[in-house]
This record gives structure tokens, C-alpha cells and sequence, in this order.
């Protein structure tokens, strides 16, 4: 009985699992595996359960490792509170496998670059082109025995020389304790949200012409890590990490949704709500009323001191134009969504971040007719205060467009959510809980979209990315 109930929740388990989460669960699983797949995992869990290498704890603490609370509540019915209680006590995941899970979790894309970098004379070339992530490089390490549970100088140092300095002394901890309990990462979400307010070290390149100061190893270390590269000089990014846009206000700023086919705007607005902005939900709008509700988001006073503004509008279109919940007739232009908030059309959002998710739901061209009521010449700008900001940023400057499209049929399945914007939702949880770029955590959606487009190629989910910050951007 115990093995049928563990099984029904590894069935519930591995299909709540994107394709890192798979990973990351493998390696703390202690394997070497890279498939990360869902019906592996499946099949490597059962072969624990069969062993009789799984209990409830296990499957706690796993998902506690993955930071997957939503698991812990809805599947395994308990809270995160409680399991950090029981893990005080008893852990059965490796400690070392855990810490090495959190490092890889907790690493940008750019850092993951500066590693292989790092790396070129330590791991053949084509080991490097296939890591994914920080845990296949580890795994590699470990196969040429650079690096184990009790030797973790090489990973400690090469954190270090890429300027992950927070990321580094976790590993210190790690190696000075043996993984005391009281450095256990039961914690870790608080010790990870102090460490990365602290300054990183710089992290330069070959080819540089900066000046900058360039980060050398502690003189203390008396070691010498083999095949490292004795001198890592990568081009200086000659942009100050501290060059971000402020969003300082509180709130952060204004999302508008507008959800023409009622599937995903409840879901966008706790998300958004989640990361302290201004929320305005309309569903089922018409084109008119589309319209009119986007140029009214900025006639409410309150809104003026925004950080950000965010639009995301979910509806049936075809490529260029959206068509709300009217069957015929003329769209309304996506490029037309996009001018009502330049700079020029509305001048108090110059040099502030504006981020546009669409979710359009295709349909034939045809359906729309050759005019276009809404065209560009029908903005209005009375709802907008003049700023001598105006003159000095380029009108198409700091905007974000994330434009997914897939088949108006997807919409004939019972229950439907949209795999772009759930991918969406669950990578900015992600970024929320780690300082995250906005431009890395699409590029966890654009992930999540490939998998699902391997799997169900029948139903294809396609995003265009373009956008033109001019500054990093952080929505936690």
C-alpha cells in the first residue's frame, strides 16, 4: 500500500517537474545521468522506491532542495515551515549533492559562460558545448576526480575567479563545517537574498582595454589548482553591475491585463501582484474597448510615479493584429499596442522599463478585413504629463516584447493554460526568490517552450523576442 501511495505521488511529482528541475532532482538523487526528462525521472524514482531507498522524508526534502513549495503544499500536503522543522533533525539527501544543486540554481547565464571559459584547458571542448548548467559541468569534474564532497578547492576558487564571491563562501562553509547542520541549506533562501546584495567582484577578459582593476586570488591561498588557467583575463564588462533600472517605488509600477479569452489573466495578476505591482485585470474586452482601456491606464494620478509599466494581453489575432473577442472586423495593431507608451506618446514613462507579453491565439487572416480601424494616427496623448526626459531618450528605447503565438485550436481543450504564460509565471517565482536579469529569465521560458515543443510537436508553442534596455533589469 505504502508503494502504490508513493507511486501515485511520483506520478504527480515528475509531471509538475520542468526539464532543470528533472535535472537538478537527478543529480540529488546521486545520479550521473544527464537525461532529464520526465518519464526518467519517473523511472529513476521508482527504482528507488523499489529499493527501498524512499520514504516521505526523501521526497520532502527533495522538494524542498528544488524550492518547489507549491509541491509541498498541494502534493504532499505539508507546508515549507514544517519541513524545515523536520529537517533541523534528520537530512537523507547528500549534503554536498544539495550545495552543489543550490551553486548551479543560483548561477546567471553569463556566469555559466565564464565557467566553460574558465574551464577550456580543464574539460574537452565538446563535454563543455553539451553542459546545460553548472551540475554538468560538476559532473564532469567529477569523472576526471577534480572534484568530490571533500575536495571542493577547485569549485570554491573558480567561484572566485568569475567574481561569485557569495557563491564562494557558501562552498567555504561547506568545506570548513563538513555541512554542520547549523550551514544546512534550511536557510538558504535568506542567506542567498543577503549574499547577493553584497558587491560582486569584477570579472574580465582576454581582449580587454579597461582599466579596471582585475580580480586576482587571495594571496592567502597556498594551493594551486591544477590546469587552471593561471591568469583569467575576460573582457571587462564596462558596464557598472550597479547600471540597473530603479525600481524603487512602491509600488514597483503598473501592470495592465487585459484577458480576452478567460483563461490566464487571474494567474498573471497573482504574479504580478507577487512582485509589487499595480495590477489592472479587464477580460473578454472587445477591440474598442482593448483600446480604450490601454490609453485610460495612465489618466489615473497614481499611476504617474510607476518604476515600470507591464502590459500583457491574451487574445485570439492573427500576425499583426489582435482581435480581442470580436469574431470579424479590424484588429487592433500590435504595433499600435506598442506606440501608446513611447516616450513620445507618453512622456512620463521615458527611460522607464515597459515590457509587453502577448499570448496570441492564431487565426486565418482572412477573418480580419483589409481596413485597420485602429491605426497609429488614433493615439492620444492627453493622459500623459510632459518631462524633459523626453529629449534625451530615444523614443523606442527601454521596451521588453515577448510575442508567443500558437493555434486558436489549443483553446478547444478543457481547462486550457498557455504554455508560454504558465513558463512565464514559473521562471519569474524563480527569479523573485534570486536576482535574476529579466533577459535570462526569458531565456528559461524559451527553454521551457523548446521542451514542450519536443514533446507535443502537434501542438507548438512559437515566441519572438526583441527588446531595446538599456539597462539591466531586476523585478525582485
Amino acid at each position: 500500500m505504502a508503494n502504490a501511495h508513493h507511486l501515485q505521488l511520483i506520478n504527480e511529482i515528475a509531471g509538475s517537474l520542468s526539464s532543470g528541475e528533472c535535472r537538478r532532482l537527478s543529480y540529488l538523487c546521486g545520479s550521473v545521468d544527464t537525461d532529464s526528462s520526465v518519464a526518467g525521472v519517473r523511472e529513476m524514482l521508482k527504482s528507488q522506491l523499489m529499493r527501498c531507498q524512499m520514504d516521505d522524508l526523501f521526497l520532502l526534502e527533495l522538494m524542498f532542495a528544488l524550492r518547489r513549495f507549491d509541491i509541498l503544499r498541494k502534493v504532499l500536503g505539508t507546508s515549507r515551515d514544517e519541513v524545515e522543522k523536520t529537517l533541523r533533525q534528520r537530512h537523507v539527501l547528500s549534503k554536498y549533492r544539495v550545495l552543489m544543486a543550490d551553486v548551479s540554481e543560483d548561477m546567471a547565464n553569463e556566469d555559466l559562460k565564464n565557467v566553460k571559459f574558465l574551464l577550456s584547458s580543464a574539460l574537452p571542448r565538446d563535454k563543455l558545448d553539451k553542459s546545460k548548467n553548472f551540475l554538468d559541468v560538476v559532473v564532469e569534474l567529477e569523472k576526471l576526480d577534480k572534484v568530490s564532497p571533500e575536495r571542493l578547492d577547485f569549485v570554491e576558487q573558480c567561484l572566485r575567479n568569475i567574481g561569485r564571491i557569495d557563491l564562494a563562501k557558501k562552498v567555504n562553509v561547506y568545506q570548513r563545517t563538513g555541512g554542520a547542520p547549523q550551514q544546512q541549506p534550511l536557510v538558504h533562501h535568506q542567506i542567498i537574498q543577503q549574499q547577493q546584495q553584497r558587491p560582486r567582484a569584477p570579472f574580465s577578459s582576454p581582449t580587454s582595454n579597461c582599466s579596471y582593476p582585475l580580480h586576482q586570488p587571495r594571496q592567502a591561498q597556498s594551493h594551486r589548482i591544477e590546469n587552471f588557467p593561471v591568469s583569467v583575463r575576460r573582457k571587462q564588462n564596462c558596464q557598472s553591475p550597479l547600471d540597473c533600472y530603479k525600481l524603487n517605488t512602491d509600488p514597483r509600477g503598473v501592470c495592465v491585463i487585459i484577458d480576452c479569452v478567460g483563461s490566464d489573466g487571474d494567474m498573471l495578476e497573482d504574479t504580478f501582484k507577487g512582485l509589487h505591482f499595480t495590477v489592472v485585470l479587464h477580460k473578454w474586452l472587445g477591440v474598442g474597448d482593448t483600446l480604450s482601456a490601454l490609453r485610460g491606464i495612465f489618466r489615473h494620478r497614481e499611476n504617474h510615479e510607476a518604476g515600470a509599466f507591464v502590459c500583457c494581453i491574451i487574445s485570439r489575432g492573427t500576425a499583426s493584429d489582435l482581435l480581442a473577442t470580436d469574431a470579424h472586423g479590424d484588429g487592433l495593431r500590435l504595433d499600435t499596442v506598442r506606440q501608446l507608451f513611447t516616450a513620445e506618446a507618453c512622456p512620463m514613462l521615458a527611460g522607464k522599463p515597459k515590457l509587453f507579453f502577448i499570448q496570441r491565439y492564431s487565426v486565418p487572416e482572412l477573418q480580419t478585413s483589409a481596413g485597420m480601424a485602429y491605426r497609429d494616427e488614433d493615439l492620444e496623448t492627453d493622459g500623459c504629463d510632459g518631462l524633459s526626459t523626453r529629449e534625451y531618450v530615444p523614443t523606442d528605447a527601454d521596451v521588453f516584447w515577448s510575442h508567443c503565438w500558437t493555434d486558436e485550436r489549443q483553446l478547444e481543450q478543457g481547462h486550457h493554460r498557455s504554455v508560454y504564460l504558465q513558463a512565464l509565471t514559473d521562471a519569474l517565482h524563480k527569479g523573485q526568490r534570486r536576482k535574476t536579469h529579466l533577459v535570462d529569465i526569458h531565456t528559461e521560458v524559451n527553454g521551457m517552450i523548446y521542451d514542450h515543443n519536443k514533446r507535443n510537436p502537434g501542438a507548438r508553442y512559437h515566441i519572438d523576442l526583441k527588446h531595446t534596455l538599456r539597462k539591466n533589469l531586476y523585478l525582485q
